[in-house]
């Protein structure tokens, strides 16, 4: 559910429990038992002078009884509208039907709350001082756009702010400009488009630095706050958010429940900002494990082909000292013979001829250097002799 957003009559005094003062500070119960002196026949014979002071005192009842006592509120509302409704007291009808309306209203009672909210309207269109008409027009105005916002109904809710944005700029007045705009941000917020709420945070901002009251300014700095804060911009939301707990720490009074929803926010934004810290820091412990991981396995890999190479070295030194060295061959000078005439390209047939010897006899000299010389051909035996300068 939508929470409720400001009302246009612009910051009405906020009564705490048990303070039994009407917005002027008149001790309700006294002003109970000055109206309850008033008999029907009394009224009858009353002048339009003293009507029109009771009239107001019902209404001063209405008004202090707004955050106390629904029912109060609206029964002394209808004891107002008994009096002004059939002498066409339009600006005190008005009244009385937009408080019957925000009533209903703060009841969630939607349909009820547009219909006195109208009635309101129309009384306000006969009244004939048109800057009186225009106050109160364009307070209904904001209030029928947050009542239809309410209820969902965001085309309907926007126009009717337009039509109130008409009125304030016209007049230049500010302030409601800037509860105006705010509310405009707050719809966007939770309609999700935190493009639009920007703009509309910006232009409250702009109103509320225009009329030069602070409490307007914190209004629009808890919008940036909030937007700023689902937008996962911790830093820039808490810095406006801070802004407004400085000024809430000053004046206490001032908006308990956008006070209460500031610090509400801080609160979420710090609990984000620990969330992001150790998402940072378990990022940080990925990668570092990461590249751990990496020159561990670099480290392995050149490890092993060192120690590859070391062995193949070992190996090959080795199997170069196990090679037979040319003082450790001892040769009769018939293998010689014979090794000299292989390393001429002489077949067995030709040495044996040469030598005087079959060749049966030569392959049996061939075998026995292939032997002494640890080699399996007679190419290896004629390149290692080479080597060793036997031949």
């Amino acid at each position: 559910m939508k929470k409720m957003l400001p009302v246009f009559t612009l910051l009405l005094a906020v009564l705490s429990a048990g303070a039994y003062n009407d917005h002027r500070g008149f001790n309700l119960d006294s002003l109970e038992r000055v109206v309850a002196r008033w008999t029907p026949d009394r009224k009858d014979r009353a002048s339009e002078a003293e009507l029109l002071q009771l009239n107001r005192n019902y209404r001063d009842l209405m008004l202090g009884w707004q955050n106390l006592n629904f029912e109060k509120c609206r029964f002394y509302a209808r004891k107002a509208l008994e009096i002004s409704v059939p002498r066409g007291w339009e600006e005190a009808n008005a009244d009385a039907y937009k408080y019957v309306g925000q009533i209903f209203y703060a009841e969630e009672q939607y349909d009820s709350a547009a219909f006195y909210y109208k009635k309101a309207m129309e009384s306000v269109k006969r009244i004939e001082d048109g800057k009186a008409s225009e106050d109160m027009l364009s307070s209904l105005y904001g209030t029928l756009g947050n009542l239809y916002n309410m209820m969902g109904d965001i085309p309907t809710a926007m126009d009717y702010y337009a039509r109130a944005g008409e009125i304030f700029e016209r007049n230049g007045w500010n302030e409601s400009n800037t509860v105006l705009w705010y509310n405009i941000g707050e719809t966007w917020m939770d309609e999700g488009d935190k493009h639009k709420a920007a703009s509309a945070y910006e232009k409250a901002a702009s109103y509320a630095k225009a009329s030069g009251d602070s409490l307007m300014l914190m209004f629009a700095y808890k919008g940036l706050g909030r937007l700023y804060m689902e937008s996962g911009r911790t830093s820039r939301a808490l810095k406006y958010l801070r802004d407004v707990n400085a000024y809430y720490s000053v004046h206490p009074d001032d908006s308990p429940v956008f006070r209460r929803e500031n610090l509400e926010f801080i609160d979420n934004v710090l609990t984000r900002q620990k969330r992001q810290l150790h998402w940072i820091i378990a990022a940080l412990a990925s990668v570092l494990l990461l590249i751990a991981g990496f020159l561990t396995v670099l480290w392995y890999l050149r490890k092993t082909k060192r120690e590859k190479t070391e062995a193949n070295d070992l190996i090959r030194e080795t199997l170069e000292e196990m090679k037979p060295q040319a003082g450790d061959v001892k040769l009769s000078s018939r293998e010689k013979e014979v090794l000299d005439l292989l390393s001429k390209g002489y077949t067995a047939p030709m040495i044996a001829k040469a030598l005087g010897l079959s060749p049966e006899t030569i392959r049996w000299y061939r075998q026995k250097l292939l032997v002494k010389l640890d080699v399996s051909n007679t190419a290896e035996l004629i390149s290692i002799t080479k080597e060793m300068g036997i031949i």
